[in-house]
């Protein structure tokens, strides 16, 4: 392991440490800052020529800051002859914009590859993209890895009978049914129409819930329309219990607000892809640790090893 380094820019220095534990590793010297007419600054302190480096770096809010970090921190990197580098970005921001949904809009998931792939990295580790397509954007490997054992194994500790798996959404439908599968538990759809990109209306339920204990599945919460609205949906339908399980908690705009009046929904889990601000902190939302998955992926990659045993 002596050829593998790991490096992590301002976004999420808690999680590269403790990726950096698991695989028993210390975290190497970078400064990552700013000058002082706020450009981007970026100087590598340790020796990184033919080495195998890992950045840990999620685009979470501020989205636009934490890129360029990652983007110069690459291009630092492949300058001071890296053997290769791998972004490892476990919130890839920009990931809703990955379709032409109106007219005159970008593809920006598209332009973020691009500039991931110019800037200099060989490949990219991520984590419950919002659409797995966004792979096939990308001209080097991508690694693309799943929370959902890290949720299964938190929720079966809760030892809920009655259990039934929700799918917020259409678009949610592949992940719930994975989760309802592994669980061995029925799965159950909330159709809704979107009234704009902040707002939700539900409709109504596919599939049976009365007198169950609910838990929907998603990959982001961002200001937590979709989730209350299903809270509601699913308590008219009479749910015993309702909770969350979201791999992203990125909660922005009044995201935290509405959580704290929606006293249905019992529990909001969440993992440490994003980093939980102490002001977003709430009695009622966890958050689940995937430091040691991203860091089994890791050192699987490292080793060139199947990373495929991890989907399992």
């Amino acid at each position: 392991m002596d050829k593998l380094l790991i490096f992590s820019g301002n976004a999420n220095p808690e999680l590269a440490k403790d990726i950096s534990k698991f695989l028993k590793v210390k975290v190497s010297n970078a400064l990552v800052g700013r000058f002082s007419e706020g450009e981007t600054r970026v100087k590598i302190d340790d020796n990184v020529r033919g080495k195998d480096v890992f950045i840990i770096q999620p685009t979470c809010p501020p989205t636009n800051d934490n890129l360029m970090e990652l983007l110069i921190m690459i291009d630092a990197l492949k300058r001071a002859s890296a053997q290769r580098i791998t972004a490892v970005v476990p919130y890839f921001g920009y990931a809703r914009q990955d379709r032409k949904d109106q007219p005159r809009v970008p593809i920006t998931a598209k332009l973020v590859a691009n500039l991931l792939t110019v800037s200099g990295a060989h490949r990219v580790l991520t984590m419950d993209l919002h659409a797995g397509q966004i792979q096939g954007f990308f001209d080097i490997p991508v690694d693309h890895l799943f929370a959902v054992n890290v949720f299964i194994d938190y929720i079966k500790s809760l030892k809920l009978k009655d259990l039934v798996m929700v799918s917020p959404d259409v678009g949610s439908i592949k992940m719930a049914r994975s989760y309802a599968k592994r669980l061995g538990v029925p799965l159950a759809i909330i159709d809704k129409r979107r009234e704009s990109p902040e707002k939700t209306e539900a409709l109504h339920i596919l599939g049976e819930v009365e007198g169950k204990n609910a838990v929907m599945v998603d990959d982001l919460i961002a200001t937590g329309s979709s989730l209350i609205e299903g809270v509601g949906a699913l308590k008219k339908a009479k749910c015993k219990s309702i909770r969350a399980a979201i791999s992203h908690g990125v909660l922005s705009g009044p995201a935290i607000e509405r959580i704290d009046k929606c006293k249905d929904l019992e529990e909001l889990v969440i993992t440490d892809s994003i980093p939980l601000s102490s002001e977003k902190r709430h009695p009622r939302i966890k958050v689940l640790s995937v430091a040691e998955l991203l860091a089994e992926a890791i050192k699987r990659i490292h080793w060139e090893q199947s990373v495929s045993c991890l989907f399992d």
